[in-house]
């Protein structure tokens, strides 16, 4: 069964929004978010796993979803509603085993061949960019475009979600979700700016 996702999928920056993820998440809610990714290359992990639970109580309290980035550990530990990882962290496989059936594992790609790989996996959804140029990275892959994506979702089963990530602002979201994406993962553009999180939120919304 398709896995029902929003189509906003935002994802917290402690670097770039100056707050905390618990604030991040709450202001997001707070814009009609139901599905929140925790990011941090900064942290420690005794530093990220305390932020995410932290965040985690005000999503429990609100019925919103959040994703753990990279660390399957910590998505294990406070038993967050999944874990998204990439190419470089633990495999989905080994994941899988460790966080069981009922848990969401989402999956970045960034060429065809890493998605041709990553459909044969116990992966809930996919994720493939960057789309657009981004600054959240320190060394982005290259470009996917919008004609990669639609490559992508040419050659994806349709039962499995399709998120595009990188550079993905409210200007150009609807491209992105017509060249054939499922859901859309934004970064700067709903957190760069504290103080409009929840306005921004709302507003990528009614564009979507």
């Amino acid at each position: 069964m398709k896995l029902d996702l929003p189509r906003l999928y935002p994802i917290t920056d402690r670097k770039i929004s100056v707050l905390s993820h618990s604030e991040q998440v709450a202001r997001l809610v707070a814009g009609g978010a139901t599905l929140i990714q925790l990011r941090d290359k900064h942290a420690s992990p005794r530093e990220f796993y305390e932020e995410a639970e932290a965040a985690l109580r005000v999503a429990r309290g609100r019925s919103v979803r959040l994703i753990i980035n990279d660390r399957a550990d910590i998505a294990l530990a406070l038993g967050a509603d999944g874990v998204h990882l990439g190419q470089d962290d633990l495999p989905p496989e080994a994941a899988r085993r460790l966080l069981g059936d009922r848990v969401i594992i989402g999956y970045s790609t960034h060429n065809l061949a890493q998605v041709q790989e990553a459909a044969l996996m116990p992966i809930d959804y996919l994720a493939i960019g960057p789309i657009y140029a981004t600054a959240t990275k320190a060394n982005p892959d290259p470009v996917v475009g919008l004609d990669g994506l639609r490559r992508v979702r040419e050659q994806l089963d349709p039962r499995l979600p399709l998120v595009a990530i990188g550079g993905i602002t409210m200007a150009n979201a609807r491209a992105v979700l017509d060249a054939g994406a499922d859901v859309v993962a934004v970064v700067g553009a709903l957190v760069s700016a504290p103080d409009e999180i929840e306005r921004r939120t709302v507003e990528f919304f009614s564009q979507l």
